[in-house]
């Protein structure tokens, strides 16, 4: 196996928390506006979101693209390099995203519906913001020639 460029993960993974960043806006702030507004009040926070809390989601959103993007390179050897692949990725992220929020709703924290609107508008996100961060990375030189003379091989042992 190749060695995976970090400084690629990098790059792709902020851009994909920026991508990240974008769609969560405009699904929370938008789309769920009513629905966010409605649950905050329920659990007696009726204040907007702090720019503090904004800026804090903004890293776990960077923080969520550059795992989104590690994931990506780390599978890319088996899969292959594309939009498929990067796809793949995208959803193992968002599993591990929204498996806590189930949890958390079928502990009687969340109601159902929000859980379940979060979950499908971030599996939305998760793979568009992927998809987009992935598209910058690239495998050093070296470590792409040894994945084409591997996958020869492999062929060849068919």
């Amino acid at each position: 196996m190749g060695k995976i460029n970090y400084g690629r993960v990098i790059l792709g993974g902020v851009v994909a928390g920026i991508v990240a960043t974008i769609l969560d806006g405009f699904s929370q702030g938008v789309l769920l506006d009513q629905l966010m507004k409605d649950f905050a009040k329920s659990i007696n926070r009726p204040n907007p979101i702090s720019g503090a809390a904004i800026f804090g989601m903004i890293l776990v959103d960077i923080v969520g693209g550059i795992a989104a993007v590690w994931t990506y390179a780390a599978i890319r050897p088996r899969f292959g390099a594309g939009t498929r692949t990067a796809v793949y990725a995208g959803l193992i992220t968002w599993v591990f995203v929204c498996l806590p929020s189930i949890a958390q709703t079928l502990g009687g924290l969340f109601p159902p519906n929000l859980t379940l609107y979060l979950n499908a508008l971030g599996l939305v996100t998760s793979v568009v913001a992927t998809v987009a961060g992935a598209a910058l990375y690239k495998e050093p030189e070296s470590t792409a020639a040894d994945y084409s003379v591997a996958a020869e091989a492999r062929h060849a042992m068919r």
